[in-house]
């Protein structure tokens, strides 16, 4: 006979027996039941400054752990604030419970005061949008879980009613669904005259190049990535989200696509008789696909996109069918060490282009602290200009060890992700890269990494201005309008939100500030004034 347990303890039980350690949110009346129930399953609620920087965070630990990240928010403007980083899960894959409160379901048909029909607002960007029933509360969660963490992992959002938690769930037994498949399944599919397999394919391919996404980061493909572009000697190149999958001191690691030196990049795309997409999702992608190169599909969902076309679809167990690739291969090395290695050093001129003598580049910024930093050290990235350079420049040698949303790109990201990825991981060093428009979105979240003793590095890149904006307006000639503000003492709120704040606008500076970055008890906020000139070489 299943326990007799409440709808918030049940929904409590769930996260808990999931591993899930963290509810980030902003609470209101209607979680009331729910936030204590977590507290007694041992759940720490983290309280964001906003429901949206909450839904950031949720998003980031999805991103670190592979589960699903949980935010709350209450009914009416909390509901609507999760929007922003609920879209971002839902575009960036990521596994997620949004739960949000809601009047009792008597007035709920009736009454207009903070009334929003969730399953409306949520629909559009969530996998499933449901609300809470006792009756069936067991039932719900667990294909929640389960909706939650499938490829591709997506958000779920739950509307919790105020009268539902205090009722009793009519299925108490914790019963969690199964997680990934070790099964080691592959289907294939051809398109119509085609009588190859992917084997032969790859054996009479000349110049094949692998394009590696965030799908093989989850399928935790690296070794059998790694394994199949040395056996065959085919470059890889990887989306920003893969970043890591393959070491980027590797002999056969050719760099990011779509990010800065994007034309070098496409040039070698376009240079190869065949692309081997794996795990390739093309929400990654920036710029539209447009290679006449014929693709090999390798992932655990279809090409149903149809971004690229692809003859052939490997579906299935992405470990397995790289396996199968390896062993399959008896030819020569299809590029040699050196080819990449001119590839790479091309790309890497390209990259230093327009940088300005005497003053802060932005790749300095990120030179800089790469050498100041060991190999495990994690990286949060913002959306704007430095993006694009960070995305192509830092380098990355573990799977999951950038993070940022590239799907939706929206900016606000990097601080709340960097938060939640050192308080999963508080040995690891972790740095959060963002422009100062970024920054500004969701800085009061720093009073919060304070708070939690969260020594992470903030690097702000200040320029006053949205560039990728500014630049396009520039492009058509147009005056900057709307696109500059003025500047903040970023050292000053630093302080004034109990954490640690540098100034720099030179090398030696920022060399200064990164030697203090040791062993930090609350956050160290270096306000790094730039030259932007090296931007507009690369964009």
């Amino acid at each position: 006979m299943s326990e007799k347990l409440t709808t918030a303890a049940l929904m409590a039980k769930y996260l808990s027996r999931a591993g899930i350690r963290y509810v980030f949110g902003y609470p209101g009346d209607p979680n009331l039941e729910f936030m204590e129930a977590s507290r007694q399953e041992g759940i720490e609620f983290i309280l964001a400054r906003r429901e949206g920087t909450a839904a950031f965070m949720a998003d980031a630990y999805g991103q670190v752990t592979g589960l699903p990240g949980v935010c709350m928010s209450t009914l009416g403007p909390g509901s609507t604030n999760l929007v922003n980083g609920v879209a971002c899960a839902f575009l960036d894959r990521t596994p997620m419970l949004a739960i949000s409160g809601q009047m009792n379901t008597r007035l709920e048909p009736i009454f207009t005061h903070q009334n929003v029909d969730h399953n409306r607002l949520f629909a559009p960007i969530t996998k499933w949008t449901t609300r809470m029933v006792p009756e069936a509360a067991g039932a719900i969660m667990r294909k929640a879980m389960r909706i939650a963490m499938a490829e591709r992992p997506g958000p779920v959002h739950i509307t919790t009613p105020i009268n539902v938690g205090t009722a009793e769930a009519g299925d108490g037994d914790i019963r969690l669904p199964p997680k990934r498949s070790d099964d080691q399944w592959i289907q294939v599919f051809r398109a119509d005259g085609v009588r190859s397999d992917a084997t032969e394919l790859l054996a009479k391919a000349r110049r094949p190049v692998i394009v590696a996404g965030m799908a093989a980061t989850r399928a935790g493909a690296s070794a059998a990535l790694r394994a199949l572009a040395e056996s065959g000697g085919i470059p890889v190149t990887v989306s920003v989200k893969a970043k890591g999958i393959l070491p980027e001191d590797h002999p056969y690691y050719a760099g990011t696509v779509d990010m800065a030196c994007n034309a070098l990049m496409w040039r070698l795309l376009g240079s190869a008789d065949l692309i081997l997409a794996v795990g390739f999702d093309p929400v990654e992608l920036i710029k539209p696909w447009s290679l006449p190169v014929p693709v090999i599909h390798i992932d655990a969902v279809p090409n149903t996109d149809q971004i690229y076309p692809a003859d052939i679809e490997l579906v299935g167990s992405i470990n397995t069918i790289l396996q199968g690739l390896t062993d399959g291969y008896r030819g020569e090395p299809k590029w040699s060490e050196q080819a990449v290695r001119a590839h790479r050093e091309e790309l890497l001129g390209a990259y230093y282009e327009g940088r300005v003598a005497g003053k802060l580049n932005p790749s300095d910024v990120v030179d800089l602290a790469r050498s100041a930093f060991p190999r495990e050290t994690l990286i949060t990235m913002d959306v704007g200009s430095h993006k694009i350079l960070i995305g192509q420049g830092w380098k990355a040698y573990e799977p999951g060890s950038v993070l940022g949303t590239n799907g939706l790109s929206a900016m606000g990201f990097a601080l709340p992700g960097a938060m939640t990825a050192k308080l999963v991981q508080r040995e690891r060093p972790v740095i959060c890269f963002t422009g100062d428009g970024g920054f500004a979105m969701v800085q009061s979240e720093l009073q919060l990494a304070a708070s939690l003793r969260l020594g992470v590095v903030v690097i702000v890149f200040c320029d006053n201005t949205l560039h990728r904006i500014e630049v396009k307006q520039m492009r058509k000639r147009y005056p900057s309008t709307g696109t500059r503000f003025d500047p903040s003492d970023l050292v000053k709120l630093a302080e004034a939100m109990s954490c640690h704040g540098e100034r720099v606008d030179s090398t030696s500076a920022l060399e200064r500030a990164l030697s203090q970055a040791t062993q930090l008890d609350r956050p160290l906020l270096i306000e790094a004034h730039i030259d932007p000139s090296q931007y507009n070489a690369q964009f």
